[in-house]
Order: structure tokens, then sequence, then C-alpha cells
């Protein structure tokens, strides 16, 4: 089996449907599994898998608990056995003949373990003008991307650390596809203590433990830049929209000091934390100010704030912000 399509899911059947629907018109379907991890969904995600079955190598497991975000996860990472694994979000679609392209793209580039793959943005209103389940082959025909390049490349995998491909610094997993050998051997460098605790987005480990993984397994690697956008992540459906701009301007920062003390160079890692603090002031207040469900519990006031306002860009928010606003009023 060349790939796994991981899918940890709770509780978005019909996002669910969606997405398994957009697997299930992919051709090649030899060169792929699905593997569904249910998070103890209260809905019955068992029965809404069945018609699947016969369309695709599909495997399922519900867990007796909840056991948060980050650990199932890594549950779901656990059923594959494909050479590699890419996770695919249950809200997320992937877009027509996008495996067959992926994992042809696999067989060519043989010495690559990391493949970064784009993908395009769109809101989950367009879906509600059609028939469900969604068929992807009403996508719009223009939508926004993940990254502006244009053009293919072989990097290191530090390389991809760089807001032009990247904005938010590999965390988002639906971007990724790995070398599931090398994931599985370097899995030691997690903190399962940390990644039980069932807050959202409480710690760096339940948040980003796959950042750590990445980092021990694939930092020597040859890694691939994919332009073509191979699947279509949808906005306005996710449970935790309150606490983006915490994960911005807390947890993608400390993403980068991270990569930072596992060899990423110097400038590279200025110019990426300046980048990630461009909206620092004006997310730090709405925080403050919805501190109940913004995940202001969470922030250590020296780390996550003093530490930050070296940065011109954590003072420029401000100017930044302004400017959007009159530019918005002028709309």
């Amino acid at each position: 089996m060349l790939l796994s399509i991981c899918i940890p899911t709770y509780n978005r059947p019909e996002s669910l449907l969606n997405c398994l629907n957009s697997l299930a018109k992919q051709k090649n379907k030899k060169d792929f599994e699905v593997c569904i991890s249910d998070n103890c969904s209260k809905k019955n995600i068992k029965n809404l898998i069945k018609p699947f079955r016969k369309k695709l190598n599909i495997k399922y497991k519900k867990n007796k608990k909840n056991l948060g975000f980050a650990l199932n996860v890594l549950k779901v990472s656990l059923m594959a056995k494909g050479e590699f694994i890419w996770f695919l979000g249950d809200d997320d679609l992937a877009v027509n003949n996008s495996v067959k392209y992926l994992t042809n793209l696999i067989k060519k580039k043989r010495n690559i373990d990391f493949f970064w793959i784009n993908s395009y943005y769109l809101n989950t209103l367009h879906l509600q003008k059609f028939s469900k389940p969604f068929d992807i082959k009403n996508l719009p025909k223009k939508m926004n991307t993940h990254s502006p390049l244009k053009k293919n490349r072989v990097l290191k995998f530090f390389e991809l650390i760089d807001h032009r491909i990247c904005f938010d610094f590999l965390l988002g997993l639906y971007v990724n596809v790995f070398r599931r050998k090398l994931w599985n051997e370097n899995l030691h460098v997690i903190n399962k203590k940390l990644m039980k605790d069932p807050r959202t987005w409480s710690n760096f480990d339940n948040t980003c433990f796959f950042i750590k993984v990445f980092c021990e397994a694939f930092q020597n690697s040859k890694a691939f830049f994919c332009a073509k956008p191979l699947s279509v992540n949808l906005s306005g459906i996710r449970e935790w929209n309150d606490l983006y701009p915490f994960v911005e301007i807390v947890r993608i920062p400390e993403v980068l000091d991270y990569y930072r003390s596992k060899g990423l160079g110097f400038f590279q890692y200025i110019y990426s934390k300046n980048y990630s603090l461009r909206n620092f002031f004006n997310y730090f207040f709405k925080i403050m100010i919805n501190r109940d469900k913004m995940g202001f519990s969470y922030i250590n006031l020296k780390k996550h704030f003093f530490k930050n306002l070296i940065y011109p860009n954590s003072w420029l928010s401000i100017i930044y912000f302004i400017f959007r606003k009159i530019k918005f009023s002028f709309t």
C-alpha cells in the first residue's frame, strides 16, 4: 500500500460524508487506504461510512472515550499501513484526481520523505447551495490557495519554514504527506501526559505534537513543495474557531521557537517569527476581552507577551489593524 489517508473525526457526520464522497470520486483506489479514527462521536459514524466500503478500502475504529485531538491524530496514524501518510481533516475535500497526482508524485520522487501539498480555501457556505453529499464537480473554478507559489521544487526540510510556502509553518496537518516509517520511529519525542489534557490547545503538546515528530524524523530529509492544490480546506465550521487568534500569536511562535531549537537558521527564524506576530496586539486584546473562550488562561505573559515585544511586527500590528479598519470603511 503506497498511501494511507488518515482522517481523525468527531461529531461531524455531514462533513465526513462530503470528505468520503470526494475520496470515492478518486481513481487508482488500489494505491490508497482510508483510516478513520472516531473520537467517540455521539453520531453514528459507523453507519454513515457503510455505503463507502464498496468504493473505498476503509479501516474504521471508534474510541471508547474521547481522547482529545492530539491522541486521536496519533491513533489514526497508527492504524495506517501505507508507505506514506496524508492526514485529511474530516471537513476537508480531495479535489478531482488529487490522489492519483499525489501517488504518481511519490512514485517519481522516491528519495523524498516529506511532501508539502498546496491546498485551496473555501467557505463552507458554498456547499450549502448543493445537495448532500457534496460533489466535488461543484467546486468553484477559482479559489484562494494556501501558498501563492506556482512552481514545484525540491527543498531541505527547514526550507519549508517560509510564510510564502506555509503561513502557519506546517501547523496545518492536511498539507503534510510523509513517510510513515520515519514517523513511527520518532514518536518517542512526544509527551503523552501533556497530550491527554482535554482542554483544546491548552499546551504545546496537545496542539503541536506532530511538529516535534516532524523535526525529529525529517530535519535531515529532502522535502518537496507541491504547488498544485490537492485538497480543499473548508472554513467556518470548526469548533475551535474562537481560539484561532490564540493559535496565531501563541502556538505558531512556539512552533518557530521549537524549529530554532532543532536547527532552523537564525535569520530565517527571526524573519518568520516577526511575520507570525503581524496581528499581535489586536489579537492579544481580543483574547483579553473574550478571555473565557479565547484561551487567555493558557497565556504566560512573560513568554507569550513581553518576549515578543522585541519584534517590529508586534508594534506594527497596531498600525496594520488601523489601516485595515480605514480601508474597510471605504469599501
